[in-house]
């Protein structure tokens, strides 16, 4: 059970929802970014911390990617699925035709874009540390902020409709706590690998997945910083982590890889 779980804050936010839904009773403590989210967790203020790690519309969080790969004492143990409603949301009464400063989370800027180019081509979009927290920024009726309906308080007006490029919008969270990965019972698996730089060698890899009877769900990759050229390749199969099968699996993928982590199971 989690006592404390830290979260891009500040309450209201996306993350702030996914952390109450998975995390109900626990104290819940807020973060200005996902680093020092991950931070709270590592110094042990916070016992979980809840990261956005995948959008439907964006692919990969690809900062959270990273922290969760270059941490390797966390491993993500759930995971939650959460509707993402972006709505423009401006001072009540304000003539929205002259709006002139738009303030969100970069993820949600990107996701509602179609609709930003459509109705407000000459807009300054500002990023900010989170939708929620972007509505403080709104100070006159030239503001607009992109956030979710439920987080509005008093004097604001919201949009009728939700303004995302596309309305079936999802974000996928992972509870991430600190130690080893227990032995659970799981309905996925993921992990990162490295192979060798040459030709077929990425083919290769993935024969042995197949070879071990492991259904790929997802693959993306990332460039490794310190070697240019070359890539880290996240993937998550279908399997239960408490099976002796998905842990021969995994020792066989291992053991064809350059580098193997395990990132999670939930």
């Amino acid at each position: 059970m989690c006592k404390t779980v830290s979260y891009l804050g500040p309450e209201g936010s996306y993350s702030h929802c996914a952390a109450m839904a998975m995390c109900p009773g626990a104290r819940l403590l807020p973060c200005r970014t996902f680093t020092e989210a991950a931070a709270a967790l590592h110094d042990g203020d916070a016992d979980a911390a809840v990261l956005p790690i995948e959008n439907t519309l964006n692919g990969g969080v690809m900062q959270n990617i990273d922290l969760l790969q270059k941490n390797a004492g966390l491993c993500a143990v759930r995971q939650y699925t959460l509707r993402i409603d972006h709505r423009l949301i401006t001072l009540a009464g304000a003539d929205r035709g002259k709006i002139k400063r738009i303030y969100s989370h970069r993820q949600a800027l990107d996701q509602c874009s179609d609709f930003l180019g459509a109705n407000y081509p000459h807009a300054e979009l500002i990023a900010e540390n989170s939708t929620a927290a972007s509505i403080s920024r709104i100070a006159g009726a030239e503001d607009a902020a992109i956030a979710g309906p439920h987080c509005v308080p008093a004097g604001y007006d919201v949009s009728d409709e939700c303004i995302s490029d596309e309305k079936n919008n999802y974000t996928h969270f992972l509870l991430v706590k600190k130690g080893a990965l227990p032995d659970c019972r799981s309905s996925r698996i993921y992990f990162s690998v490295t192979c060798r730089h040459v030709p077929g060698a990425l083919l290769k890899m993935l024969d042995v997945i197949y070879g071990c009877g492991l259904n790929m769900t997802k693959i993306e990759s990332r460039p490794i910083k310190e070697c240019p050229g070359e890539y880290r390749f996240f993937i998550e199969v279908e399997g239960d982590y408490s099976s002796p099968v998905s842990k021969q699996a995994l020792k066989t993928v291992s053991g064809a890889a350059l580098s193997f982590r395990l990132l999670g199971a939930y």
